[in-house]
């Protein structure tokens, strides 16, 4: 799939948040970032006949939540939106590791070849990281603006997982599986 579809996919209903809030307020950010979610997920199947699991969970908590907070008028349900998609992925991750199945490899195996226990360190890490981020986002909310807290679901969040995912490549390095020489042409 083109990178930049798939990036607007999974970044344009936040850029639409963003952009409707600052003009209307969190209530139509709300209902924009639903509109925009259920249009990602109808190009993601029209592009590529599925749709990724995480954004379609995701999607699926939005119209759950952010329903609730257009039907009551309440932006504390909106806010827990992130908290409870970061317990989900901790969950996910962390029980997959007690089940003996690294989560991340099917999703990050085509891009990183890793031993077993690479695998099993960077589920771990990152099932931990978002339990943190969880917290974070509980943190922020209950003690923030609204406006504080939209500017860190935005920016504080996409450059906490940028920054988490960078430091991870020494991790990557270390247990990567090299690569097999091919063989030379003896002509």
């Amino acid at each position: 799939m083109n990178p930049r579809l798939n990036a607007a996919i999974e970044y344009g209903p936040l850029g639409v948040f963003l952009v409707t809030y600052y003009l209307a307020g969190i209530f139509p950010a709300t209902a924009a970032i639903m509109v925009a979610t259920i249009v990602a997920l109808a190009v993601a199947w029209v592009t590529q006949r599925r749709v990724p699991k995480v954004p379609l969970v995701s999607g699926v908590l939005l119209m759950l939540f952010g329903g609730l907070t257009l039907w009551l008028q309440d932006e504390t349900f909106i806010k827990m939106k992130p908290t409870i998609i970061y317990v989900m992925f901790a969950a996910v991750l962390l029980v997959g590791l007690v089940l003996r199945r690294p989560l991340l490899k099917p999703l990050l195996g085509h891009a990183w070849q890793m031993t077993e226990t690479g695998w099993n360190v960077l589920t771990r890490r990152f099932g931990l990281f978002f339990l943190a981020l969880a917290g974070l986002n509980e943190l922020v909310w209950r003690t923030q603006s609204t406006d504080f807290w939209v500017n860190y679901k935005v920016f504080g969040t996409m450059g906490l997982i940028f920054v988490f995912t960078a430091l991870q490549i020494g991790l990557v390095q270390r247990y990567q599986i090299p690569e097999r020489a091919a063989p030379e042409d003896e002509s």
